[in-house]
């Protein structure tokens, strides 16, 4: 069994395939798989997906790039949504320093909303946080939440202790298979395999073997394949300890199989 950690199977790329794209992730052992919203706007397509495909799970959270739009009262309907369509964590929330003419001020008030709610919920989130992560940390440690996953980390080893101390997992996925990610790789290969989960962010964060084309969640299992690669391990390892991981920091994704 293989867990897909992200994907967002209610993207628009998907619309014209999803049926196929999902029983294509069945078909390669893909069983389990977390569909994060972004924004209020995509609360209903994320719970429909769910509904409609079996081994989806939902994720509830507003996107740190969707912040420049969303409403205080978006805070009253994630909480709803939380609490009423079995939600796995609340995400994908957190911070983008990345994107030009942010508001930064805005990003950090709807994350640390939505910090408190999680903790409110006691809740896992799934992090964005793309060139913020100290300032992702310095959030988490001021509204402590129950851990979480720190989606398509790609920071230091020492910002990766930090996010273990504090419960979270930390997500690799196809940016890690790129043969010139020399130093993400090196994080693959050299943190504890403990602290490990698996994802696509299907349909971005293509893997080198398909080159730009759209991301799937089938591909998964050979993305794990570079992981296996990179430690030296088997596929089977790797395929039980992402497993167990990723159940234990989203236990209503349900007990292992293993």
């Amino acid at each position: 069994m293989w867990i897909d950690t992200h994907c967002h199977l209610d993207a628009a790329e998907f619309d014209a395939d999803r049926e196929a794209v999902h029983a294509a992730a069945l078909e390669a052992g893909v069983t389990t798989l977390v569909i994060p919203s972004v924004a209020a706007a995509n609360f209903e397509a994320v719970g429909k997906t769910c509904r409609l495909h079996s081994g989806c799970h939902p994720a509830y959270g507003i996107h740190p790039m969707y912040v420049d739009r969303a409403q205080e009262a978006d805070l009253e309907r994630l909480r709803g949504f939380l609490s009423e369509e079995n939600a796995v964590a609340l995400g994908e929330i957190g911070l983008d320093f990345f994107v030009p003419e942010r508001d930064e001020a805005r990003q950090v008030w709807f994350f640390v909303e939505q910090l408190k709610i999680a903790r409110d919920l006691d809740l896992p989130v799934l992090l964005h946080g793309r060139r913020a992560l100290d300032a992702v940390l310095k959030q988490l440690r001021r509204t402590r939440v129950r851990g979480g996953i720190a989606h398509a980390f790609n920071g230091s080893h020492q910002q990766a202790d930090e996010f273990i101390k504090l419960g979270f997992k930390l997500g690799f996925g196809g940016a890690m298979t790129w043969s010139r990610a020399s130093r993400l790789r090196e994080l693959a290969a050299s943190l504890p395999l403990s602290a490990i989960v698996l994802e696509t962010d299907a349909p971005d964060i293509a893997p080198e073997f398909i080159g730009r084309s759209r991301n799937s969640p089938a591909f998964l299992p050979r993305i794990a394949a570079t992981l296996a690669e990179l430690r030296a391990i088997s596929l089977q390892e790797v395929a039980e300890a992402t497993s167990a991981n990723a159940l234990a920091v989203l236990p209503k994704l349900g007990p292992s199989p293993f």
